[in-house]
């Protein structure tokens, strides 16, 4: 009795290997834009902690945004308001990126320095 083969074929491989591609480009892509992100979210929270007036807290985000090459959002961007005398900045943001042709991938960036307001 012959045994049954198991295992995928050049077919599959071939579709295998494509989607992994892709999804590798996609990555290599976005991650950059998160890291900026992350890197916007510790100048917010940093703004927020040193300023306590509206343009003082811009002024910081700002001189913090040009030391970590944040050029998504500027100061301006941000929105400031004040929770139980504590100063809250909120901020969003879209990022396109390219993908191919006319297709682009939109993420859509929101946060905030307090937790409890995302």
């Amino acid at each position: 009795m012959a045994a049954s083969q198991r295992g995928i074929s050049f077919i599959g491989l071939l579709f295998l290997g494509v989607v992994l591609a892709f999804a590798a480009i996609v990555g290599a892509k976005v991650t950059p834009t998160f890291t900026e992100f992350m890197s916007i979210q510790k100048a917010v929270k940093k703004a927020a902690a040193d300023g306590d007036t509206v343009p003082a807290v811009r002024a910081s985000f700002d001189r913090t945004a040009a030391v970590d090459y944040i050029d998504s959002i500027t100061g301006k961007d941000l929105e400031v308001t004040k929770v139980n005398d504590k100063v809250v900045v909120n901020f969003a943001y879209d990022k396109e990126i390219p993908l191919f042709g006319p297709a682009y991938l939109l993420i859509k960036y929101r946060g905030s320095s307090a937790s409890g307001y995302n």
